[in-house]
């Protein structure tokens, strides 16, 4: 039993692995793609489904598909959703034409955003609540690890093959091999009398709730003057609405798609809005440190995309630490800790300013480390310390029998918290700019050359987009410690949820 479900835990944090380079892995192979597919340089705007489609399936069906891992045993759930990304990886693989390469990112997508809630799911069936932290922190760790080998891993493989198709010819076999060892290492899911039921309604309004919201928040121009794109906000409203009837039919439905019964709600709302802390400040670190970068320092795209390394190899190494440390001090405690962690950084981060390259911070006289990596180093390690914790504290207060839909709830809220977290400071930080730029012209001489005033402009620019990330950078680090203050809230390790009588013959949760 110990080494089946090890094999079982390794081949699920496998299939996240692959999900997560094949998020990430389109961002350097982009520019072969468009050429293959004839999409001209001064179109670029057309490749943009290549993106939203992807983020649509991977967060739009993962309430449903997690609650179908409940009712159908996540070694179905898996081992489907591994083929489905084996298909869709070829479909990616054989396409010409935009059209095609778009249905085939969907099926990706919505394979790859059922393999990490349902093997959260899987490492908390299969490990007592005690150790689970740390099981869980592994998944996370190999979550965040596909987020840095991902764009890296293209580059390897187009420059080894000369072909991008194969970074996704790849996937068959990885596929494939992650299929024989579940197959192998989980029994077959035992089958009750009386079936249980999916709310089918109410998760596909979620899904379009989710789906409208992730079109409407995504804006591919990071560096627009504006938080949403134009068709955005038509379309977060109409999240809106469908979020409301969602409410609704949760609220008088027979069948839910998260039963109450059972479930510690403070302590579970706690932890999904501490994800959405996490999750907004993932986001911005990810999308503002590389503006930063290029506004301020004055560097290229390749040169402000490699200033995040340091932040994103501490991601994962957070999230192993983390997890091991919760299962002696609790996930609670690790969730404070972590957050404030991270508040930290992104406080010593909003005081980034031009002359950041030369800047030092002295230990105690002892030692002297750069500023800039030191400073993503230590957010990047706090938000990389509540990964694990977070899913289990969740877990825990969930009936064994709802793992996959509260796993996958967990994920949801942190992909939320990066959406909506990003345009929200992206909308506050855009106004602040032309604040700081209109209280700066007005300190231009108007007796002024035309050289000095474009010199002076120049720097005034600058010096309004460092104040305007430091501002951003700030309320990041408020943010944390909201999520930090949340983590407060989660339960201690003695409390559990109640478990649900179930009929002698029935399993007390999904096997497999």
């Amino acid at each position: 039993m110990q080494a089946g479900r090890r094999i079982a835990i390794s081949a699920g944090s496998l299939a996240v692995l692959l999900g997560a380079l094949d998020t990430y892995v389109v961002v350097t192979i982009m520019r072969d793609i468009i050429t293959t597919i004839g999409i001209p340089i001064n179109k670029l705007e057309r490749i943009t489904p290549i993106v939203t489609w992807y983020l649509l399936g991977y967060i739009a069906a993962m309430p449903l598909l997690g609650r179908a891992s409940d009712r159908f045993g996540r070694k179905l759930l898996l081992q489907a959703s591994l083929a489905a990304f084996a298909v869709g990886s070829v479909v990616t693989a054989l396409s010409t034409e935009l059209h095609v390469l778009v249905v085939g990112r969907t099926i990706q997508g919505l394979a790859a955003g059922a393999l990490l809630p349902v093997t959260l799911a899987l490492g908390a069936d299969l490990w007592s609540t005690r150790n689970r932290a740390g099981v869980l922190g592994g998944i996370g760790a190999a979550q965040e690890l596909g987020s840095v080998l991902g764009p890296l891993y293209g580059i390897f493989i187009v420059w080894l093959t000369s072909r991008w198709q194969d970074v996704f010819w790849i996937n068959v076999p990885l596929a494939i091999v992650a299929m024989v060892m579940i197959q192998f290492s989980l029994p077959s899911r035992e089958r009750s009398s009386e079936p249980e039921k999916i709310d089918l309604v109410g998760g596909l309004l979620l899904a379009v709730a989710l789906g409208l919201a992730v079109i409407g928040l995504y804006n591919p121009d990071r560096s627009a003057q504006q938080a949403l794109p134009s068709y955005g906000l038509p379309l977060v409203i109409g999240a809106m609405i469908a979020a409301v009837a969602f409410g609704l039919w949760e609220r008088f439905a027979r069948t839910r798609l998260i039963e109450p019964a059972g479930v510690h709600f403070r302590p579970f709302l706690a932890a999904l809005g501490a994800s959405v802390a996490a999750g907004a400040a993932l986001m911005v670190t990810l999308v503002d440190v590389e503006l930063f970068a290029q506004g301020v320092l004055g560097k290229d795209q390749d040169e402000a995309a490699l200033m995040l390394l340091w932040f994103l190899a501490a991601l994962p190494l957070g999230a192993l630490t983390g997890g091991w440390i919760a299962t002696r001090i609790g996930d609670r405690a690790m969730t404070f800790l972590g957050l404030l962690i991270a508040a930290g950084g992104y406080w010593l981060i909003s005081g980034w300013r031009p002359d950041l390259p030369t800047r030092r911070h002295d230990i105690l006289g002892l030692v002297s480390l750069p500023a800039m990596d030191t400073d993503l180093v230590i957010a990047g390690v706090g938000l990389g310390l509540v990964i694990g914790p977070l899913s289990s504290a969740s877990l825990r207060v969930v009936p064994s029998v709802q793992h996959g839909i509260a796993a996958a709830l967990v994920v949801v809220a942190r992909m939320t918290g990066m959406l909506v977290g990003l345009a929200a400071l992206s909308a506050w930080g855009f106004q602040r700019f032309n604040q700081i730029v209109a209280a700066k012209t007005a300190a231009v001489p108007e007796n002024a050359s035309l050289a000095e005033r474009l010199a002076l402009k120049a720097v005034l620019y600058r010096d309004a987009f460092a104040e305007m990330y430091g501002g951003i950078f700030t309320v990041t680090a408020v943010v944390c410690m909201v999520g930090a203050l949340l983590g407060l809230l989660l339960s201690s390790r003695r409390v559990h949820a109640e478990e649900p009588e179930l009929r002698e013959h029935e399993p007390v949760g999904p096997k497999a």
